[in-house]
């Protein structure tokens, strides 16, 4: 396969000569049928689009190591133990770290080169290179993976039994404060989507959002509103009236200014609540996905008593950033010398959830009272001990199977996905099949023979891949040890989201797009519920902020008849 990819790439030489003759031929403007003419420009410009996309895939895709770091892990520690071959091996990884942060300047290349976005590419670089070093999978492995793991669960789900549920109910007066908190996250969350400005405003109202925002893109407040940064100020501005209900004269500030490791916020005064609400806007910039990857743990300078104040080194940034902002600027002063009597709350989605939660953490020894609503956080944010300190102030929501996880989550699956598809005997196209009509259908989870299932080797008589073909022999993931680079103690130590966790769970079977509107019941969930990733079709949908606000106004529109979530739910299972 190899020589004939050789082969093909040779062919594009030829090709783009010719695409360049009918490119220069068509500027020659020669006279001929008009049908003609038309067919030849398409022609090139299909040739020329083939070309670019070739171009762009072989410099993200091309590994320039080939097997260069294969044979020295695949030799054991013992051959590792010379001093010559582990300077050789060290050297391979730094070759690849650098491969992947020439792929990522490439794909980031109008993000800008100051010292913040050079340290986010040289962090997702490492991250990647560690995370891919040990693997070789194509995206159709990656699907079959995913399409197995997620029968797989429901296989377990199915048949396990009540009784066999570990359950993670919490007492009490948590059970208790369960309805004032759903009606603080419904209210909240109108904050952390008008962060979004008008993109999420739009998306959420096709039909009418131009209309009712339009007039404001025109005109013109700068005068009584402090407005820093960004572009279409205006637009964003009538978007966040209209997604609060709040007036402009309630807004202290509000920042659409986007780098790396600076995230745009508001900070407004919320009189239903009595609260000074700092909201902080999520992922939605190139930017913001290299915040997102910088995923190293960094200590935070706090004064609470807490010994291992850890965290995820890019929110980190972020939140220090605003925090910055809010005291050095004496945003969060004026908001207060308006409103003394009132509450500090901190609230955001995604990325947004993750900087607001540190971002509470490091106000609270200057605002006691603070209080923080994380919507969809990240999964690796706080070390343990953060972890509990933060669960007498903060409160994340979770909606479904919703994905967005940490390094230790994401190096699981990969651990998952591999062991699962190096187990089966069926071919990779119906297992694609099979599953595309499960997703979209339902029916019976396949019963693949694989070694979770209770299926032997002798089984797999033609497995659907074998492990040389999948894994760089020798290394950590081939072996499932706990010896990962990614699990080290230092650099990706484990990692939790913030607070107490209420989640939002779909009553009844979860992820088919042919059923009428979801209905959600809410529960108390402990953190180790989240600690794997649950495959569903709609793991990526239940980020999202508005079909968050959906089921947060399905849930709180029922309340009425609202009866708790039973002990033993769907989402605490063991998952594979």
């Amino acid at each position: 396969m190899s020589k004939l990819l050789y082969i093909r790439l040779a062919l594009f030489l030829p090709e783009m000569v010719w695409a360049s003759l009918g490119a220069a031929w068509i500027a020659d403007d020669v006279q001929c049928d008009k049908t003609v003419v038309n067919g030849i420009i398409a022609t090139v410009v299909i040739s020329w689009i083939i070309i670019i996309s070739t171009v762009v895939t072989i410099i993200v895709v091309f590994d320039p190591l080939g097997g260069k770091m294969a044979p020295y892990p695949s030799a054991g520690p013992n051959h590792l133990d010379s001093h010559e071959s582990s300077q050789l091996f060290s050297g391979l990884k730094t070759a690849a770290t650098s491969v992947w942060e020439t792929r990522i300047k490439f794909l980031c290349c109008c993000v800008g080169n100051d010292d913040h976005t050079r340290v986010a590419f040289s962090s997702t670089a490492e991250l990647f290179s560690t995370y891919f070093s040990d693997t070789d999978l194509v995206p159709s492995d990656i699907a079959a993976g995913l399409t197995l793991l997620h029968q797989q669960q429901d296989n377990i789900r199915n048949g396990q039994e009540p009784d066999e549920v570990i359950s993670h109910s919490p007492g009490p007066p948590q059970e208790a404060d369960l309805d004032a908190e759903l009606a603080n996250c419904h209210h909240y969350m109108q904050f952390a989507a008008a962060a979004y400005g008008w993109p999420l405003y739009i998306y959420r109202n096709p039909f009418t959002g131009l209309c009712k925002i339009g007039g404001d893109c025109c005109r013109n407040r700068t005068t009584e509103y402090d407005l820093v940064g960004g572009d279409q100020l205006h637009c964003h501005f009538g978007s966040i009236l209209h997604t609060t209900g709040l007036q402009y004269r309630d807004f202290i500030h509000i920042s659409f200014h986007d780098k790396v490791y600076e995230l745009p916020f508001l900070v407004a005064l919320d009189h239903r609540k009595e609260s000074v609400v700092v909201a902080v806007r999520g992922t939605m910039s190139l930017q913001d996905i290299l915040t997102d990857l910088s995923a190293e743990s960094e200590t935070l300078s706090l004064e609470c008593g807490v010994q291992d104040c850890s965290a995820h080194k890019g929110i980190s940034q972020a939140a220090r950033y605003v925090y910055q902002r809010l005291v050095n600027d004496g945003i969060l002063s004026q908001a207060f010398s308006i409103a003394p009597e009132y509450q500090l709350v901190v609230v955001g989605h995604s990325l947004g959830a993750g900087a607001a939660a540190v971002l509470a953490i490091m106000l609270r020894n200057s605002y006691p009272q603070v209080r923080c609503y994380a919507f969809s956080p990240p999964r690796g944010l706080l070390s343990k001990s953060l972890y509990e300190y933060s669960k007498n102030f903060i409160v994340s929501l979770v909606l479904g199977k919703d994905v967005i996880p940490s390094v230790t989550n994401l190096e699981d699956l990969k651990k998952r996905i591999l062991r699962v598809i190096a187990h089966c005997n069926k071919p990779k196209y119906k297992i694609l099949l099979h599953g595309c009509w499960y997703e979209l259908f339902g029916g019976s989870p396949d019963n693949s023979p694989t070694e979770l299932d209770g299926g032997t080797q002798g089984d797999l008589t033609q497995p659907l891949l074998g492990e040389q073909s999948l894994l760089t022999h020798g290394s950590p993931t081939y072996s499932f040890s706990s010896d990962s680079p990614l699990e080290s103690p230092t650099k990706y130590p484990p990692l939790y989201p913030p607070g107490r966790i209420i989640h939002l769970e779909e009553e009844g079977t979860s992820g088919r797009f042919c059923r009428a509107a979801a209905q959600y019941c809410a529960r108390w969930s402990h953190e180790s519920q989240f600690s794997k990733i649950l495959i569903g079709p709609k793991m990526l949908t239940d980020h999202m902020p508005d079909v968050l606000m959906k089921a947060l106004d399905s849930v709180v529109a029922d309340r009425a008849a609202f009866v708790l979530c039973p002990a033993g739910g769907s989402s605490n299972v063991d998952v594979v």
